[in-house]
């Protein structure tokens, strides 16, 4: 009952504790199945207890159950991106998560909390899977391959084909993690990596490119080479590197390069484009849409345990928006809800009398 409200309360945009029991003291409560009222803090004893691997487990199962019922089914290929931010802003310090925060001069100012997250990427379907959160003395790239392997381990080993993550990842140590998961790595190449970063910069000027491709009204540029030497710590036979240049219609042009163990005639330059690109959906459809419709920023109780689970809370809600709406609502003649459209929706028809047949 009290999970049900939480999700319920964070389909409808609305992040506080103080909003659940609102929800709950209101008309709308017999609509949500909910058969009897609560406090705030009623929430905040149940989410410092609540199984947080089970809460895991559930997140994955809707994943899991999407993919056999052929969510995916249009993707040749299926992504996990791997990323970090911050979430969750406080005055003092009040939890082991708690990072501080400094000014210009050295002085704590706040404390906030770091997590990386690991979401369903490249399908046309963005779905969160998992967070892993991290305190001082840790860091978002050990965070990130406990994330991603626990994640494969609860999905499987044939639910993905490639892993995407910014520059930070493109370590040997990182790197030999997913190619022992089974899966294939996509990774920003910078100038942590000076040396292939430098050989990569000095071939690719030399030569037109090898492609022209078009991403919507955009032309992109291609170089595509599979022969670099991997650094001394990397176990690769060779590393294949891609280079972008992205001309948008106002004249703003994105350069990046991408590493990777595929192969040219496993992954063609346009399909490693696509996955590398693939790695802004964590930004766009994870943490934005996280953040700013859904309180992922919101504390509702300051304590590890209950800061995770509402994390997890709205993973889930998430998932199930975007498969109910883009998957579930395709069918039929009419037209696909856009987010908005289907809040509005739900928010209307609270009051409605619940159907108790």
């Amino acid at each position: 009952m009290l999970l049900r409200a939480l999700v319920v309360t964070r389909l409808l945009r609305e992040a506080s504790f103080r909003a659940v029991e609102a929800l709950v003291h209101s008309p709308a409560r017999q609509s949500i199945g909910v058969r009897q009222a609560f406090g705030d803090d009623v929430l905040g004893y149940f989410t410092e207890r609540l199984d947080v691997g089970r809460l895991r487990a559930a997140v994955v199962s809707v994943i899991r159950q999407a993919k056999r019922n052929r969510a995916f089914e249009g993707s040749r290929w299926i992504g996990l991106a791997v990323d970090g931010t911050a979430a969750g802003r406080s005055v003092a310090e009040k939890c082991g998560w708690c990072h501080p925060i400094r000014n210009q001069d050295k002085e704590i100012v706040g404390h906030h909390h770091k997590v990386v997250m690991v979401s369903v990427v490249g399908t046309g379907l963005s779905l969160p899977i998992d967070v892993e959160p991290y305190g001082p003395g840790d860091s978002e790239y050990a965070g990130g391959q406990r994330l991603l392997q626990r994640a494969m381990q609860a999905l499987g080993v044939r639910f993905a084909d490639y892993v995407v993550a910014d520059g930070e990842f493109a370590t040997a140590p990182f790197l030999h993690v997913v190619g022992e998961l089974g899966l294939k790595a996509v990774a920003r190449l910078k100038g942590n990596l000076p040396e292939l970063f430098r050989a990569a910069q000095q071939r690719f000027a030399s030569r037109a490119p090898d492609a022209i491709l078009h991403d919507g009204a955009d032309s992109v540029d291609v170089w595509d080479a599979e022969d670099f030497d991997p650094w001394e710590s990397l176990n690769w036979p060779t590393v294949r590197v891609l280079r972008y240049r992205q001309r948008k219609p106002d004249g703003t042009v994105v350069e990046a390069y991408w590493l990777t163990d595929y192969a040219q005639k496993q992954a063609g330059s346009r399909a490693l484009y696509a996955m590398a690109k693939s790695r802004w959906e964590i930004e766009n459809q994870g943490f934005n849409d996280a953040k700013n419709r859904y309180g992922f920023e919101h504390i509702c109780h300051h304590h590890c345990t209950s800061l995770l689970i509402n994390w997890l809370i709205t993973l889930l809600t998430l998932t199930l928006e975007r498969l109910y709406r883009l998957r579930y609502l395709h069918r039929g003649k009419h037209p696909v809800l856009t987010a908005i459209e289907l809040l509005r929706l739900f928010r209307m028809t609270l009051l409605q009398p619940a159907d108790t047949s």
